[in-house]
Order: C-alpha cells, then sequence, then structure tokens
C-alpha cells in the first residue's frame, strides 16, 4: 500500500509541475504581448518577466527532482514503493530453473539413449 502513496504523491508533483509552466507559458504570453503594444509599460513587463524566471526555475528544480527519482529507480537501487529488484530477481530465478529443467531432461534423455545401447 505505501507503494500507491508514493505513486500519488508523484503524480500530484507532476501535476502541479503541468500548472506551472502553464503559468510560465501565460507569463511568456504577457510579456509578448505587452512588448507588441507601441508604449510597453516596464513595470509591468519586469513583474511579467521575473514570474516567468521563478517558475521557470520552479519547473528546472522540480523536472530534475523526478529525473533523480526516475535514474534511481532505473538503476534498481532500492527505494520505497518500487518492486522492480524484487520482479528481477524472481523473473531470474524463474529463467535458472528453466535452464535447470531443460538441462535435466537432456540428461534423463541422454541416459536412457545409453540404456537401450
Amino acid at each position: 500500500m505505501a507503494g500507491f502513496g508514493v505513486a500519488n504523491e508523484r503524480l500530484r508533483a507532476l501535476e502541479e509541475l503541468e500548472r506551472e509552466i502553464g503559468a510560465s507559458l501565460q507569463s511568456a504570453g504577457s510579456v509578448i504581448l505587452e512588448l507588441s503594444k507601441e508604449k510597453p509599460q516596464e513595470r509591468h513587463l519586469d513583474r511579467q518577466a521575473a514570474q516567468f524566471g521563478a517558475a521557470v526555475a520552479k519547473v528546472e528544480a522540480e523536472l530534475s527532482a523526478q529525473i533523480r527519482y526516475l535514474t534511481q529507480v532505473a538503476t534498481g537501487q532500492p527505494h520505497e514503493g518500487s518492486s522492480y529488484d524484487a520482479r528481477k530477481s524472481c523473473q531470474l530465478a524463474l529463467n535458472r530453473l528453466d535452464y535447470a529443467r531443460r538441462r535435466l531432461a537432456e540428461l534423463a534423455r541422454a541416459c536412457e539413449a545409453m540404456l537401450e545401447q
């Protein structure tokens, strides 16, 4: 159950990141709109440019955090809420078991062939 909590938290962070990207695009649009005017208001430009910079910094920080998390998951380091390492170990064990069964079947056929001679 703890895995769902971590996953839900990650999804909420990504949703917030999406909203922040939207806000940064709105700020950039406001700056462009103001610049297109014949007499742009410098205070409005400064305020919108500052909002854009803050939004981009927040998006960059959150994306870096998400990438660090995904790097940990992908490298198999232990982390809360993942079953990747356990599934990988289980799959490897099943592969070894399958290989052992095939080798034993080959050995049994070879023994039977020797007994028939």
